[in-house]
């Protein structure tokens, strides 16, 4: 998920030997605390996430379900947001360039943290959308969704994603706010805690809620309870961590909009930090949920795991099992 970068847009002047347009500095400066965690944060994401990754694109290959291939999109979008904005962001720009960038760098920089930002959320928002598709219309839901269609989608929210970026070109740095918020800046906060947050978190309510309702007062065979009771689960725990995580940073922007200065309250660039630190905890748990959730993505994940190491064996006769079980051919068969 996206977080704001921790320097100027308003070219502070470093020496009179470098040009005001090709360098900017930070005045964030909050010690190795947050170069460690970000450090750690990548270190622990990259390899999980890549792990998601191929687990879910088998399971998406042997099951043909939209679902996985929506998961593998969020998958996709928050290693993105780990790469352009804890590696290029943070750690790269704060640690090793010790913050000193050229102007353009910066700017890109944002472009590119609002497009991922968009897309993670987007398809967040059409899992959803899937989901209670899926299961308040299971007729219609079959006739609409199959995965060619399902990946002309998620490319066009990617697409969609780096075209509703660009304007984000002009985001004003909240780390250097002496001066008060113009119009456009304010209208780009607004514009982004609405398009992130707000609407969002409008409609995993509302489906989330229908959704239960329906299955409330629905007749269910108990196995399909059991099946829908696991897909409800894993759709409202993503749905809530993204809600609680990002909950700190918007309420944090639009206080400092409107009540406070990072520069002229300390309390408030400290709550500012924090709020980024949790929000980017949203790029790694959902691996570890998955993994709590479902029996079929732990397994698969073994099966990645296994494949990569040297001192395993492949287990074929599990593999042939796992994968021909969701395609309906293993039925009166015994392995």
């Amino acid at each position: 998920m996206m977080l704001l970068l921790p320097n100027s847009t308003d070219g502070a002047r470093v020496s009179d030997a470098e040009p005001l347009e090709w360098v900017e500095w930070s005045p964030c400066v909050e010690g190795i605390i947050p170069v460690i965690y970000y450090s750690v944060l990548l270190g622990l994401g990259l390899p999980v996430n890549s792990l998601t990754a191929i687990a879910l694109s088998r399971l998406a290959a042997r099951t043909k379900k939209s679902s996985y291939w929506y998961l593998l999109a969020l998958t996709a979008s928050d290693i993105l947001t780990q790469v352009i904005i804890v590696f290029m962001g943070f750690i790269l720009q704060m640690a090793i360039l010790a913050r000193e960038v050229p102007h353009a760098f910066i700017h890109t920089v944002n472009v590119l943290q609002f497009a991922a930002n968009h897309a993670s959320i987007w398809v967040t928002v059409l899992l959803t959308a899937d989901r209670y598709v899926a299961l308040c219309h299971p007729l219609r839901y079959r006739m609409l969704s199959y995965p060619e269609r399902t990946r002309k989608i998620i490319a066009a929210v990617f697409g969609t994603a780096l075209a509703t970026g660009i304007p984000f070109y002009w985001w004003l740095d909240i780390w250097h706010d002496s001066q008060p918020p113009t119009t456009v800046d304010k209208v780009l906060k607004w514009v982004h805690c609405f398009t992130m947050y707000f609407i969002p978190c409008s409609i995993f309510l509302a489906t989330n809620s229908v959704i239960i309702c329906k299955l409330k007062w629905g007749k269910r065979v108990d196995g399909h309870r059991r099946r829908v009771g696991k897909t409800i689960t894993m759709l409202m725990a993503v749905t809530a961590i993204f809600t609680v995580l990002w909950a700190p940073r918007t309420f944090v922007i639009l206080f400092h909009l409107y009540v406070g200065s990072t520069n002229k309250d300390r309390r408030l660039h400290v709550a500012l930090n924090l709020a980024n630190m949790i929000a980017m905890l949203n790029t790694t748990v959902n691996f570890f949920f998955y993994c709590f959730v479902s029996k079929t993505f732990r397994r698969t994940a073994g099966e990645v795991i296994r494949s990569c190491s040297p001192f395993c064996t492949p287990t074929y006769g599990g593999f042939l099992h796992s994968a021909l079980k969701p395609l309906g051919l293993l039925e009166n068969v015994s392995l």
